[in-house]
């Protein structure tokens, strides 16, 4: 029965249709949600990794051992992840192994705009992308599939918009394949150079065998123009200079959302090559796709790699691509719309009026607020990571100063209190979540110890894996089902790497917070400071009544606003607590001098 699918949703259900038996992934938006949705089927192993390394070797020992294996992460992710990969596509598999990444095209979470379709290229391993929910479905299990027949990881590649809208698809029943004996094979699986060296050829080849089969095995398809009509090109960033021409001499190459934002505007009435596998891409069907075109336009987001692939073919046609489409930012039907020429739909404008900002903020109860107040006031730099504690980046904390990958607050502070000495490590600290500190803050630990810089670092730990939406870390005590399991005992590992000096505090509470940094940061010795409470919005956190303003002690002083809370605003002068939002965390009275809090 055809059903409404997310898209990442029908991917986890392609999985499972597949026979996938193992799945270990790290959560980034927006691939969480594969793994999320996959440890629905019962069928299948499903965990959280400490980070996506280790994910993609633990799925790559699953798929020695004869079982399909899956690792899910967003594109950042991959980078992590790469150095295992590369050397995969050097041994290859025995069971088929499928890696789901997910860009973010408009940084919707991201630090950075990055497009995998490089490490594919890099890598030399084959990429699957799906345009909707039913191709996200079906390209999982033709990943496995290929994976198996061309004896390669493969790398099945997300977006956003695909990973977060919806569409039909109809699914299957599940089949396992009999499961693959592991055979003994040095010269296969140990990648010394004498054995390397030898594997090398196999991956050429293999690229080659791929691009072949792609040209006849209906991953990519040619759709002819069937309407006559009159197809206008809007080069060098829209102008107002169109070039015609007759749709049945205009072909555009496409893929994943791009195709869709294609047939919305111009609908049947070009022709079209659909790409599902994007590495490699192939050489032939492109030819001959373009044989008889007046001009060919590539309509991909992010970096040219369709289009620079295409122009080095030697076509006749012009070849269009970034003179046309941004190579920043997430493309949509009116920008698609205005390249061709076409009206483009304007929502209506509320003239006169200005609506107010409206940045992310921390929630309200949030337990990071109280840390980062205080150290705003201490007036330290602070060297921040990835997490939804990056927000205490934002007016009016404005509490930290860089923000650059998973684990580098750490090791950045490492560097810049030993380049800087005693004038630098008495006022600059380093704060990390607790999952991204178990994700690689360890190794920047490591090296403060092994190295001995003076630093002052700090674990925020709420609990939890907050940014991505509440999944479990090696530190919560549970897996991925809510189960218990293994507790990393953050204070006793920090010893046992050599910290000595290790601290817990409540971050609600200001002054010990504040007391805490003050203290250690005076130490010259290495020292950690763990920021312990629950995130606010667990369902087992049961919270304090709201707090309550007494008008007639509001002074007006606007000290509760400092700390940025959602649940306090001023209305008529005084300030007001909206009682559906505060938990009664009690940071903000900490602030107000009179009593009215």
């Amino acid at each position: 029965m055809k059903q409404l699918m997310l898209g990442n949703a029908a991917a986890a259900r392609g999985l499972f249709e597949a026979g996938c038996e193992l799945i270990s992934s790290y959560p980034g938006t927006p691939s969480t949600e594969i793994t999320e949705e996959a440890a629905r089927f019962k069928e299948i192993y499903c965990e959280w990794a400490p980070n996506e390394k280790v994910a993609l070797e633990s799925a790559f020992g699953a798929c020695l051992a004869g079982r399909r294996a899956f690792c899910g992460m967003k594109h950042v992710g991959l980078n992590v992840a790469a150095d295992p990969l590369y050397t995969m596509s050097y041994t290859g598999v025995n069971a088929g192994l499928v890696i789901g990444v997910a860009d973010d095209p408009g940084m919707h979470s991201s630090q950075n705009e990055q497009d995998s379709r490089h490490h594919a290229i890099a890598s030399k391993v084959p990429m699957l992308e799906p345009s909707d929910a039913d191709e996200a479905r079906r390209f999982a299990a033709m990943a496995f599939e290929i994976s198996e027949k061309f004896d390669t990881p493969v790398l099945y590649k997300m977006c956003t918009r695909v990973a977060h809208s919806q569409s039909i698809t109809e699914p299957a029943e599940r089949t396992v394949p009999e499961h693959k004996a592991y055979e003994k094979t040095i010269s296969k699986y140990v990648m010394a150079p004498a054995n390397a060296i030898k594997r090398h050829p196999f991956v050429e080849q293999r690229m080659k065998d791929l691009e072949k089969w792609s040209e006849t095995s209906g991953i990519n398809r040619i759709e002819k123009a069937e309407k006559a009509a009159v197809v206008s090109i809007r080069p060098a960033g829209y102008s107002t200079t169109d070039t015609t021409v007759q749709s049945d001499k205009v072909g555009i190459i496409t893929s994943s959302t791009s195709y869709q934002y294609v047939k919305e505007v111009l609908g049947d009435s070009v022709n079209i090559l659909k790409l599902g596998m994007v590495n490699p891409l192939p050489a032939d069907m492109i030819r001959k796709f373009a044989d008889g075109l007046e001009k060919l336009i590539v309509v991909e987001e992010l970096d040219p790699i369709i289009e620079t692939f295409v122009r080095g073919l030697g076509l006749k046609c012009e070849i269009h691509g970034k003179d046309m489409f941004p190579i920043c930012g997430e493309f949509s039907q009116n920008l698609v719309a205005a390249a061709f020429g076409r009206e483009v739909a304007q929502g209506k404008k509320l003239d006169g009026v200005q609506i107010p900002v409206r940045p992310p903020i921390m929630c309200a109860g949030c337990p990071h607020r109280g840390m980062f107040y205080a150290l705003n006031k201490l007036k330290v730099t602070v060297f921040g990571d990835i997490g939804c504690y990056t927000l205490g980046s934002v007016a009016p904390l404005s509490a930290m100063d860089v923000t650059l990958c998973m684990g580098a607050s750490f090791s950045g502070l490492h560097g810049w209190n030993k380049a800087g000495g005693a004038e630098n490590e008495k006022k600059s600290v380093a704060v990390i979540g607790d999952s991204t500190f178990m994700h690689s803050g360890m190794t920047g630990l490591a090296t403060i110890a092994y190295n001995q810089s003076n630093s002052t670092v700090i674990v925020l730990d709420n609990s939890i894996t907050g940014m991505t939406g509440h999944q479990q870390n090696p530190t919560t005590g549970k897996n991925l089902y809510g189960d218990p399991t293994g507790r990393v005992d953050l204070e006793a590992l920090a010893r046992a790497m050599g910290i000595n000096r290790v601290r817990v505090v409540d971050p609600y509470n200001i002054a010990e917070c504040e007391a805490a940094v003050r203290e250690e940061l005076e130490v010259a010795e290495p020292s950690l400071i763990i920021s312990r409470r629950p995130c606010a919005l667990l369902k087992e956190v049961k919270h304090n009544p709201p707090l309550v303003v007494d008008q007639d002690k509001c002074k007006s002083c606007k000290m509760c606003m400092k700390i940025g809370c959602p649940a306090i605003s001023m209305k008529g002068g005084k300030a007001k607590i909206d009682a559906t939002l505060c938990v009664g965390c009690g940071v903000c009275s900490q602030m107000c001098k009179f009593g009215a809090l």
